[in-house]
């Protein structure tokens, strides 16, 4: 789908917009929450974030200034392709989950010991409940139905242009992809961003799913 003017109904309010919106907000800060506590204990993050910190390596920006540099390119595509895809979710996702993700990693440096993220034990115990955190605030933001990230929305759209691969092929190897180039670039590459690339798309459905009776 070509870029259209007539095609700007995307932000449109559907049935119970004000619960959607708590959903989508509410899981992008959790998001974000999780996100500061990944990059912190260094095991590695979800693929975007991965290659989002490789690129931070050569740029002057904070991470989530890179983050909305790298969905400001990729929602180009979004928009030449499937602008129905867009919505407030998108502008939620892209404009304040690397800075939340920023705001909680300087407030560990502030109220936290120093050193507190170095330990190894300390760094394990944090791994599953950081995830966990973040993959119900990434499913509880898109199953909130107002649009999804440039990220997350191509793979939907290379999935409709590839017949012969099912949307579960494109979308492990888009992240794989960018974990790859995450890993070339420096970028935050642990046991996360595996798990991340295989397996967490898949949970957050399952989860998304059983949130969905809520709204």
């Amino acid at each position: 789908m070509s870029f259209n003017l007539k095609n700007l109904n995307w932000f449109a309010r559907p049935p119970k917009f004000k619960k959607r919106m708590a959903f989508m907000m509410g899981g992008v800060t959790m998001m974000g929450f999780g996100l500061s506590v990944l990059r912190d204990i260094n095991l590695g993050t979800d693929t975007c974030s991965c290659f989002t910190q490789g690129i931070n390596n050569f740029l002057p920006f904070s991470f989530g200034t890179c983050l909305v540099l790298f969905h400001i390119v990729t929602l180009c595509f979004v928009l030449r392709y499937d602008i129905s895809r867009i919505g407030y979710g998108t502008i939620g996702n892209m404009f304040f989950l690397g800075y939340i993700s920023d705001f909680f990693k300087w407030l560990w440096s502030v109220i936290l010991p120093a050193g507190f993220f170095e330990n190894t034990i300390t760094r394990y115990v944090l791994l599953l409940p950081a995830l966990a955190i973040f993959m119900l605030g990434a499913a509880a933001y898109m199953c909130s139905g107002l649009g999804a990230s440039p990220f997350d929305a191509l793979p939907f759209i290379i999935a409709d242009h590839v017949k012969k691969l099912p949307f579960k092929a494109v979308r492990i190897l888009w992240d794989l992809f960018f974990m790859i180039m995450g890993m070339l670039l420096g970028g935050n590459f642990g046991i996360v961003t595996i798990v991340s690339a295989f397996c967490l798309g898949p949970i957050i459905s399952w989860v998304q799913k059983k949130l969905e009776v809520l709204i």
